[in-house]
């Protein structure tokens, strides 16, 4: 499916309040990634479906709610394509570590959306191939004969 949502995170006054809540309500799986991530805390569903996030709220008068995100090639072409077509912009672009990157906007009707774009995978996040050990090779008949002449 083209440009499916893949995300979505609740911007809140109290994270540990929301944590509980939602922890308890749903049975989530919640990790904090601590204060060097802002206090956001992954909610990982254990579905096919991405899951989300729990963090403070980014601006002043941000409301506490929901913000969905939909999976896009491009943030930045897609952020200009929105503002051509009357929304505003509230978030051009944001890199998010070596994940990806993220913008927001506001429809015309007035209604917040963020889209995603998922960076390739680099050496550094590619998950290792484990080596299999080689068998040792079994040796020919010359060469034990060769080995037994040298003992």
């Amino acid at each position: 499916m083209a440009n499916a949502f893949v995300h979505t995170e609740l911007s809140t006054d109290d994270i540990g309040a929301a944590r509980t809540f939602y922890g308890a309500l749903f049975g989530w799986k919640l990790t904090d990634l601590g204060p060097e991530m802002g206090n956001y805390v992954m909610i990982d569903v254990g579905s096919k479906t991405s899951g989300g996030g729990i963090q403070g709220k980014e601006m002043p008068g941000q409301p506490t709610a929901w913000l969905s995100y939909v999976d896009v090639k491009s943030v930045k072409d897609t952020i200009a394509k929105a503002e051509q077509h009357g929304a505003k912009i509230v978030l051009p672009y944001q890199e998010i570590g070596t994940m990806g990157a993220i913008g927001i906007f506001i429809d015309p009707q007035g209604a917040p959306l963020g889209v995603w774009q998922r960076f390739p995978p680099t050496k550094a996040t590619k998950p290792r191939a484990t080596k299999k050990k080689a068998a040792p090779k079994k040796a020919t008949k010359k060469k034990a004969a060769a080995k037994k002449k040298r003992r």
